[in-house]
């Protein structure tokens, strides 16, 4: 049973090129988000939902059950996930379940079920169906390119949260003070501060709709301002991100450019890894 285990963990977990079950379950998890997310875009057409409903049920049913199966069984192996760790089998499972890959495939099945245990009102309901479309995430237990992606986001989080910070404050200023350079004169577009930020995160954000505009001077004179402003700020975490990519790729590049050998402590002659990976031999990175 152990042994299986390990297999069904080896399998469900990212491929390792050499392992043809692990690849084509990856392969087919991966067609099924791909089959998932474009059956919520066909939905939405009402000749399509009218007419398809019962196919549509079919496909949604087969996908949560394939779903909930992968999810049991990466709670099942949990365990062998954190090996390393030296920790109980309870406590891994509840590392997991915790883990925002976890949640994420918890939120992806569970709408599927609530109406089984709770009686839900149909509009909550149809509410909870949006939640389908967290099944595209899990892209990112597959695709190194969202792995990518998330390792760069981890890197530069703290940098992006201040950038986040600083766009908020400068949302709020802006609203403030146009708000009361336009608000008695047009108080239907700007009725309140609060509603005032959609106006602020339009111009921030250079789209300018068009719709509600500044009339006096000083409004206009703002407008001017806010919208200098805003080609700063949008810039800022595209350049932080860009950063981040290259910092990643740099070190993935230093990296694959080294020999990872398994090196005799008293002698220091190289060993043959896989023959010798059991052994206390201890392993050092040498540059090509």
């Amino acid at each position: 049973m152990e042994r299986a285990k390990v297999r069904i963990f080896e399998i469900i977990e990212k491929a390792d090129t050499k392992d043809r079950a692990s690849f084509i379950f990856d392969s087919m998890i991966i067609f099924l988000i791909v089959l998932n997310v474009t059956s919520i875009i066909l939905e939405s057409f009402s000749e399509l939902y009218s007419v398809y409903t019962v196919h549509f049920r079919v496909f949604e049913i087969f996908s949560v059950m394939v779903f909930t199966i992968e999810y049991i069984l990466r709670i099942w192996t949990s365990d062998i996930l954190y090996k390393n760790e030296n920790i109980t089998r309870i406590t891994a499972i509840k590392r997991y379940l915790l883990s925002p890959m976890a949640v994420i495939d918890l939120v992806a099945i569970l709408p599927f079920y609530l109406p089984f245990i709770v009686r839900l009102d149909l509009r909550f309901l149809r509410m909870l169906r949006v939640t389908r479309f967290l099944r595209m995430f899990k892209f990112n237990r597959y695709s190194q390119s969202f792995s990518l992606i998330g390792k760069v986001l981890s890197n530069k989080k703290e940098t992006l949260v201040a950038t986040i910070l600083i766009t908020f404050f400068l949302v709020v200023m802006s609203s403030i003070m146009m708000f009361y350079a336009e608000g008695h004169v047009q108080e239907e577009a700007f009725p309140n501060i609060v509603l005032t930020f959609r106006w602020a995160i339009a111009t921030l954000t250079t789209i300018g709709y068009g719709d509600v505009y500044p009339v006096t001077g000083i409004g206009k004179l703002l407008a001017s301002v806010i919208a200098l402003l805003g080609i700063g700020i949008v810039a800022i975490p595209t350049g932080i991100i860009s950063t981040g990519f290259m910092e990643v790729l740099q070190k993935k590049e230093e990296n694959e450019g080294n020999i990872c050998l398994v090196v005799c402590p008293h002698c220091q002659n190289e060993l043959n890894a896989a023959k010798h990976i059991d052994d206390k031999y201890e392993i050092v990175i040498k540059e090509k």
